[in-house]
């Protein structure tokens, strides 16, 4: 009988926890949930077409700008682990690129390479950059119209489609970034000028899905060249373009607000055709009455990104927003349903393929349109919804530093090293860094709280830190780091104690010693309570990582949501009035201060610490809540701003 009572309890306790695994997965965001879909149906790679082998397809390429775009919002590893993985199927340790052709010349094989790209900058791998290469060089040589424009493939001579810009222009500007090439963002424009000129309805504000210079084309119009519809999918690939485009963009080019001015009729026309009802968008964007024409999930996660997304980055005016939210809304009620297992969801209602000419021959008619297949879980409407969701439950997230600015010093710490182009490039805890020293998921983490991210490379003033109201200094030079190092002077105490003294937050982040020069950088940091000791704490042997392990109790002032945290090798800190401490090790020795000083907060912390290498997922063990603490940090120092008021 005793048996048979304990036998209930443990099947009722294990009923009880496999419940509330359920819920717990079931409680995840939506992007995750649907990235846990793509990670378990495609667990190696995309096969694009059932009983076909795996190929070089854009396909993947949209799932991976997804599955890209949440590891940089949550920190988990896994998604970048999945990525690499997905790209090593392709890619051999020469970077030769398996199925890849670039005398095709077509546009969609170029998608890819955003991946690639990631992979280089995260890992420093050369074979991801040499395959990214290949890429590259394919749109040096890719055949083009008489005014300049891609052709969208070799097989459909004198042919823009919308989609080509998608495929083709993020790619082409993130690399020109890269390599330092400005002339290629000329052309970059010269790409969306064209389509827009060549394809734009002056009546409704839409753009015709392809046009042929040559009106040779059954489908083409023989006075205008363009298509005879508006496919929804396709204004959405040119919208999605221009947002990801716009990052890599240099601010000061004279073609940008041309690209800005493009992106907001779109937006416009775009907000024109939404359903009132749904807030989604139909396949067909102006015929929502036509017979067998539908609602359509991949267009509306694409206007639903371009949306949100624009209006994120002040690309787009806030009152987009309001589409992009009900679009949102519309497209979990009509297009989410439970996947298979818990935790995870399915994406119905995305059409399979549309086309232009070809063989069979796509003729553009309304009839061809609604006749292609709707599917559940195609990978081109999972993949922008993934990253429509992600935008979505970024812009959920609390913004305690909206409207503000965090400014990051590029002077005292100014190393400068070689990159993959030749090119002297600054490197060591920069906000683009994507690899193991880069501040870019910290980065991440302001941005998500509302910040405007930039960064000083002079010497602070009273001028250039007027619009700032977070300064971060972090590992000033040593003589052995470079050759002419910027040590913190008198003047330059001056004017940041004056700054923090009217209402400034700077935050001071040291190294251990023979890291980071401590002589000036204490004479800072003593006019806060504060000394930098010449020492290095928490050695670490290995992968022995709970040996810089540190608990951080319920109620901390600053970690509010972090509970153990990974510090290795800090100079710890000598503590007077008015400095406070924040963190101390196990050892009691401290880690993290913060001062109140006239008007602003100063936060002194032992090492730069929150860099990409113990922040991004891909090291440390899952229980180590770095990539929290990054979040909790930012969260805070924007609450130290003078007149900050919860929201």
């Amino acid at each position: 009988m005793k048996q048979s009572l304990l036998t209930k309890a443990g099947l009722l306790v294990c009923v009880a926890a496999a419940t509330m695994s359920q819920v717990k997965a079931q409680t995840k965001p939506v992007a995750e949930q649907m990235a846990a879909t793509v990670m378990d149906i495609w667990k190696d790679s995309l096969t694009v077409e059932v009983g076909k082998p795996v190929k070089w397809s854009y396909d993947q390429g949209v799932i991976l700008e997804g599955i890209d775009q949440i590891w940089k919002r949550t920190g988990d590893g896994s998604y970048f682990a999945y990525m690499q993985k997905s790209m090593d199927l392709f890619v051999n340790k020469e970077g030769a690129i398996r199925g890849y052709k670039q005398q095709d010349f077509n546009i969609d094989n170029v998608k890819n390479g955003r991946a690639l790209l990631t992979l280089y900058k995260v890992t420093g791998q050369q074979k991801y950059f040499t395959a990214a290469s290949h890429l590259w060089d394919q749109l040096q040589k890719q055949p083009r119209t008489t005014d300049g424009g891609f052709w969208h493939k070799k097989i459909y001579p004198s042919q823009m489609w919308l989609d080509g810009l998608y495929m083709g222009e993020p790619f082409y500007a993130e690399y020109a970034s890269l390599i330092g090439d400005t002339k290629a963002f000329d052309d970059i424009a010269r790409q969306f000028i064209l389509m827009e000129t060549h394809a734009r309805d002056a009546k409704t504000g839409l753009l015709y899905h392809g046009w042929d210079e040559s009106k040779a084309q059954r489908w083409a119009d023989k006075n205008t060249g363009t298509s005879p519809n508006f496919w929804g999918r396709a204004m959405g690939w040119y919208g999605m373009a221009l947002v990801d485009v716009l990052d890599y963009f240099p601010v000061d080019h004279p073609k940008r607000p041309a690209l800005i001015a493009i992106l907001d009729r779109l937006a416009q026309a775009t907000v024109k055709y939404q359903d009132p009802a749904s807030g989604l968008w139909f396949d067909l964007l102006d015929q929502p009455k036509t017979k067998g024409n539908y609602k359509e999930a991949s267009a509306s996660s694409m206007f639903t990104y371009t949306l949100a997304k624009g209006v994120r980055k002040g690309y787009l005016a806030k009152t987009y927003f309001a589409a992009a939210k009900k679009a949102y809304a519309g497209m979990k009620a009509e297009f989410v349903e439970q996947g298979a297992k818990a935790g995870q969801v399915n994406l119905k209602g995305t059409v399979s393929v549309s086309g232009l000419g070809g063989t069979p021959y796509r003729d553009g008619t309304v009839a061809y349109y609604l006749s292609e297949k709707v599917i559940t879980n195609d990978a081109k409407g999972v993949g922008a919804f993934l990253m429509a969701a992600n935008e979505m439950e970024l812009a959920a997230m609390p913004k305690p530093g909206a409207g503000k600015t965090v400014l990051l010093d590029s002077y005292f710490n100014n190393e400068i090293k070689k990159d993959q182009s030749g090119n002297m490039t600054p490197w060591h805890y920069k906000w683009n860094e994507r690899a193991n020293s880069g501040f870019s998921m910290w980065g991440n983490q302001f941005e998500a709280a509302g910040f405007k991210k930039e960064t000083l490379y002079q010497a602070p003033t009273a001028e250039n830190l007027k619009s700032a109201s977070v300064y971060i200094i972090v590992d000033p030079d040593t003589k052995k780091e470079t050759p002419d190092p910027k040590f913190i002077g008198e003047k330059d105490i001056k004017v940041l104690t004056t700054w923090v003294k009217n209402g400034g937050v700077l935050v001071l982040m040291a190294n251990d010693t023979g890291n980071v020069e401590l002589d000036h950088f204490n004479q800072l940091v003593k006019n806060f309570g504060v000394q930098f000791n010449y020492d290095s704490k928490g050695r670490v042997t290995g992968s022995q990582f709970e040996m810089a392990k540190i608990n951080i109790a319920p109620g901390n002032p600053v970690f509010k949501t972090a509970r153990q945290v990974y510090i290795k090798e800090f100079s710890s800190l000598n503590l007077s009035a008015p400095a406070v401490s924040i963190l101390k090790d196990r050892n009691g020795d401290q880690v993290v201060a913060s001062s109140k000083y006239g008007k602003g907060t100063v936060l002194i912390i032992g090492d730069p610490w929150l860099y990409d290498e113990y922040v991004d997922g891909r090291k440390l063990p899952v229980e180590y809540d770095n990539f929290k603490a990054g979040a909790d940090l930012a969260d805070w120092l924007a609450k130290q701003i003078p007149g900050y008021k919860a929201k």
